[in-house]
């Protein structure tokens, strides 16, 4: 088989805090470098109009469907012609720069069409000394036979992963994320999502929300290590910077979230563990009349329960917490 097209696939929303790095890195392997961006910012097209690699296509959706814009990333790799090799990466998601030299590259550049190259997800914690390794891989690869792509509204599958596909799974190179580095932003991304699934998944239950985004509270020992230098030297080497993180004085999330506010009420979202920030303060930053709108609709009990809930969050499968949980969805939640 002839030399696969590399393309690279990311969707992009407002990522100004991490994309010239992301597209650095990338432009060292990828051919192509396909943006969906449905940023409501200029400052990310800007920076990625400014890489020749790029191919910049706008997402128009004004909701949050990751099938919707992985369809549309798809579709638009499929025009270039020949062999081609999906990398499905978020702007906040680096390969490890040992793809400069190791034999793994070469078997995924070797794959036969229809297969789904897997990688694990190195979690970098923001000391930039540590990382943990959830368990699985995860299908960011996908040598295409146009295969069709199936997947969900939320956390889907990047890439077509067909029944009894051939798979390769990645024990050298790996997917580096960045969300964890930027632990206010991330937290405030969490807070989007239980916004989300309490507005299009009203049957969740607020303690499965709760447990999931704020799994970042539960790594097990087992999963932390050390951020090994090989997986971002070859980059530091070429000139990128891979430490320093910048900031935006507020976030896509901050206004979503308020607009949930404004369509369904606070009171809507009051078991969803929100309310560590001061969204009144929040609005006021953003210059909206009437902040004070936005308080914390929690009473008393409410409070208590995700204070209750975080400090069970590492031991949420004991049998005490396990008793706790159903006391409290007798209660509705």
């Amino acid at each position: 088989m002839d030399k696969p097209n590399i393309i690279c696939m990311t969707p992009v929303k407002n990522e100004s805090w991490v994309l010239d790095r992301f597209l650095k890195c990338a432009s060292l392997w990828a051919d192509h470098i396909i943006i969906a961006d449905q940023s409501t910012d200029r400052a990310s097209a800007d920076i990625a109009l400014s890489f020749p690699k790029v191919k910049l296509i706008e997402n128009i959706s004004q909701s949050y469907n990751e099938q919707e814009r992985q369809k549309l990333l798809i579709n638009a790799a499929r025009k270039f012609p020949g062999p081609r090799l999906f990398i499905a990466l978020d702007a906040d998601e680096m390969l490890t720069a040992n793809f400069l030299y190791s034999s793994e590259w070469n078997s995924v550049l070797e794959a036969q069409p229809g297969t789904v190259i897997r990688f694990e997800w190195v979690n970098i914690r923001p000391d930039f000394n540590s990382c943990w390794i959830p368990e699985g891989k995860l299908p960011l690869g996908f040598m295409d036979d146009g295969s069709k792509h199936t997947g969900a509204d939320i956390h889907s599958p990047r890439v077509p992963v067909p029944a009894h596909a051939d798979t390769i799974i990645l024990e050298d190179i790996k997917c580096l994320h960045y969300q964890y580095t930027n632990w206010r932003r991330m937290e405030k991304k969490q807070c989007w999502y239980q916004c989300w699934e309490r507005v299009n998944k009203p049957q969740r239950s607020a303690i499965a929300i709760f447990r999931q985004y704020h799994h970042m509270y539960s790594i097990p020992l087992e999963q932390i290590r050390p951020l090994r230098r090989e997986w971002l030297s070859g980059y530091i080497d070429r000139g990128i910077d891979m430490t320093s993180i910048t900031d935006e004085k507020s976030y896509w999330m901050d206004h979503e979230i308020l607009k949930y506010f404004d369509q369904y009420g606070t009171k809507k979202f009051r078991r969803e563990a929100i309310w560590h920030f001061n969204w009144v303060h929040i609005a006021k930053d953003l210059g909206v009349d009437d902040a004070f709108r936005y308080r914390d609709p929690r009473g008393s009990f409410e409070r208590f329960v995700h204070v209750l809930l975080k400090q069970t969050q590492k031991s949420q499968n004991k049998f005490s917490t396990r008793l706790v949980h159903k006391a409290l969805r007798l209660m509705g939640w």
